[in-house]
């Protein structure tokens, strides 16, 4: 059984909705999702560069909540119900000057009022980056 509430996925379309927030200035590009997760990638440059020339952890974090975010959006009916962060942690393994990093969103637990989603970010070459989890909250629509 399927973990979506729309059969639906347009990457262009999920990121076309980050264009003007953060995910956009950040340069976040969804580029796709599987039976139970979704990934989406971002430059390592200078928006996302802390002060020594790595990536910045607080950049991971945002991708990581960006890309699970989006996923638990997927799993309920947007007429009813939204999903926000409720909690996130990220242990970071290793540095990344430039290039590209992928984070998959992986669903652990997908409940009537939380979910929990697992985040893996990598380098170009595969290498672990940053693991992060994040524990999203299933909302009525009209108190988001």
């Amino acid at each position: 059984m399927s973990i979506w509430h729309s059969p639906d996925f347009d990457a262009a379309n999920f990121t076309r909705l980050g264009g003007a927030t953060m995910p956009g200035h950040l340069g976040m590009v969804f580029t796709a999702r599987g039976e139970d997760w979704v990934e989406a990638t971002m430059p390592v440059d200078h928006r996302t560069h802390q002060p020594f020339g790595r990536l910045h952890g607080g950049a991971s974090v945002a991708l990581a909540e960006t890309v699970a975010s989006m996923a638990g959006a997927m799993t309920v009916d947007p007429a009813h119900k939204v999903v926000v962060g409720l909690e996130i942690n990220a242990n970071h393994i290793r540095p990344v000057r430039d290039g590209l990093v992928t984070a998959r969103a992986s669903a652990e637990a997908i409940g009537r009022t939380t979910q929990i989603w697992t985040i893996r970010i990598t380098d170009e070459r595969g290498k672990l980056v940053c693991l992060s989890r994040i524990t999203l909250a299933v909302i009525p629509t009209q108190q988001a």
